[in-house]
């Protein structure tokens, strides 16, 4: 495990886990808080110290040292996650690992897989056989420079071309199979490429690293017109954001992100200088898909196609996104064009100024539903009220959310206690607020020992030898984590916080966690100083507790009548009160 210790201790976990949330430090200390990436949260209940390098969700539990961040986050296995973190950041991993495991393997091969590929399809586009798909990226005004960027290929029509790259590399047929890259013949005689004449578009994960493609079909009849890989070890499309990792550093810029429905309305909108640009990856909006995002943004601009199918999905998206706590606006572009197009026919100023100025989602609502409903009628106005009053539900703040009854009032000229009658009815009362953090339940003496004694080598050698001596320790609500501490000094395992918490059970792990990330240790209550004021505190405090258990002797053995037990009582009470 030493290349272990030394890629943690080489990290900074707050500069890695700030690559995909957003952190500010909490007052003076050494935590930094941030909206949770494992759960949706509206309250901040995520904290990462700097100190000890952890990390710990007080509102779902999730906690552990920044490998185990990277495993959670980007869905790899340890080994995996090792890997990245000595790419990213420099520190070279042994050749041979022995933390490489089958499944390990399995994705490393995968992923090497789909650089073939990506390799192989590039380079058909620029052959003869790619002739027609280039001809299709010329007449939608793809630049040479925006193919090479965003890597778009050609698979070409033959359907072999890719098994034989794939067999002449050395992958075996269950390699083949779980690619997602090939299919299996039905008479099981070998394999043919998934793909086959389509223009392809790599998809990649956060770390920029090819997982999936899709694949555009380029002449009429040819179904689906987009075909995407299936899911596998490597791609599970609820997750991804199609070019997530280019623009997530634009995203926190700008402090928002601009969703599209189509690759090359990214690629259009990307290429005219808008960078915070993502589409799904042809799905439907997932949750999963805009934590994402809220990691980076919690405002969002939707621009999805104006035809029916478009304005639909943007509908079901906001729902989503409302759910999700996200801030959201609706940019609807004019004579039916999409992001692409528009930009395109009217230029990028043009369609930044738009983005800009993107009414609010509830705005755009009010427009659908006077579009939808006969808003003259009084029963069209019942159905105008219906269609808005979820999304109004779906606004968790309550200012906000009377605001905009009010509003519904208005838009619908009817009585405003109509709306409220009809919200009242049907709202979801938002219960049991995220549990963020509370002040810690362990006293502020025991908070003040295990700081100062991970902190501090003087208060470690001084505190500690003298604490094994106090039966007060035995009462402590942190007792497990001191005996610990105790069995490392007298073993000569140095006193770390990696060390103490690798011995601690899960739940004195998480209790821990609670200690050292306790709102109330401010710098100055830490170190020697602090320590040996709770320790003089604590022995005090088994004096006064010793006198009180000797008195209580003194006079049970007088009312029995044994007097020379009562008077050695005494004399050990004379004795520590001389100390």
């Amino acid at each position: 495990m030493e290349f272990v210790d030394h890629l943690k201790s080489s990290l900074d976990i707050v500069k890695v886990i700030g690559e995909y949330v957003r952190l500010r430090k909490a007052g003076g200390t050494a935590r930094y808080t941030g909206l949770c990436p494992f759960h949706t949260e509206k309250t901040p209940s995520f904290s990462v110290n700097a100190t000890h390098q952890f990390y710990k969700c007080f509102g779902c539990g999730a906690g552990g040292d920044v490998i185990k961040f990277v495993m959670e986050l980007e869905r790899l296995s340890f080994y995996e996650a090792l890997k990245l973190l000595s790419e990213r950041h420099g520190i070279p991993m042994p050749k041979r690992s022995e933390y490489s495991d089958p499944e390990s393997k399995l994705r490393a091969s995968l992923t090497a897989m789909h650089e073939i590929a990506a390799r192989l399809f590039q380079s058909n586009l620029k052959s003869s056989s790619g002739a027609e798909a280039r001809a299709y990226l010329a007449k939608r005004g793809i630049t040479a420079e925006q193919i090479e960027e965003f890597g778009l290929g050609y698979a070409e029509a033959s359907g072999s071309g890719l098994v034989r790259r794939l067999e002449q590399e050395g992958f075996t047929g269950d390699l083949l199979e779980s690619s997602g890259l090939v299919s299996k013949r039905q008479d099981g005689s070998g394999f043919f490429d998934r793909f086959r004449g389509r223009l392809m578009f790599p998809i990649h994960n956060e770390s920029a690293k090819i997982i999936a493609f899709a694949g555009r079909a380029l002449r009429e009849g040819d179904e689906p017109k987009y075909l995407n890989s299936p899911e596998t070890q490597l791609y599970h499309k609820t997750y991804v954001l199609y070019n997530l990792h280019r623009a997530k550093d634009a995203i926190r810029k700008l402090e928002r992100a601009v969703l599209v429905e189509g690759y090359m309305d990214v690629i259009g909108v990307y290429s005219a200088g808008i960078k915070e640009v993502v589409a799904s990856c042809g799905t439907a909006l997932t949750n999963t898909q805009v934590r994402a995002l809220k990691r980076h943004s919690e405002t969002i601009v939707v621009n999805f196609d104006p035809d029916a199918a478009g304005s639909n999905a943007a509908e079901r998206s906001i729902q989503m996104l409302l759910d999700e706590s996200m801030r959201v606006r609706v940019l609807e572009l004019e004579d039916d064009l999409d992001p692409d197009e528009y930009v395109k026919q009217n230029g990028a100023d043009m369609y930044l100024a738009r983005v800009e100025k993107a009414a609010g989602y509830f705005q755009w609502l009010a427009e659908r539903a006077r579009r939808r409903y006969d808003t003259r009628s009084s029963e069209g106005r019942m159905d105008a009220l219906k269609f808005l009053l979820p999304a109004v539900q779906r606004i968790s703040d309550k200012l906000e959310r009377a605001a905009v009854a009010g509003e519904v009032a208005a838009l619908l000229g009817v009585e405003q206690g109509l709306v409220l009658e009809q919200f009242r009815k049907t709202a979801i009362e938002r219960r049991g607020m995220p549990p963020g953090r509370t002040p810690s339940k362990v006293p502020a003496l025991e908070l003040i020992l295990i700081h100062s004694v991970l902190a501090s080598d003087e208060a470690r050698e001084q505190v500690l030898a003298r604490l094994r001596e106090l039966a007060a320790i035995e009462r402590f609500h942190t007792r497990p984590i001191f005996e610990v501490l105790l069995n490392l000094r007298e073993t000569g395992v140095p006193v770390t916080f990696a060390q103490l918490e690798a011995r601690l059970s899960e739940n004195d792990r998480g209790l821990l966690h609670e200690v050292i990330s306790a709102d109330e240790m401010g710098e100055e209550a830490i170190g020697l100083e602090p320590a040996l004021a709770c320790l003089h505190k604590l022995e005090s405090m088994q004096g006064d507790a010793q006198i009180s258990e000797l008195k209580a002797r003194i006079k049970t053995a007088e009312r029995e009548g044994k007097l020379e037990e009562a008077f050695q009582w005494m004399q050990q009470l004379e004795q520590i009160r001389r100390v």
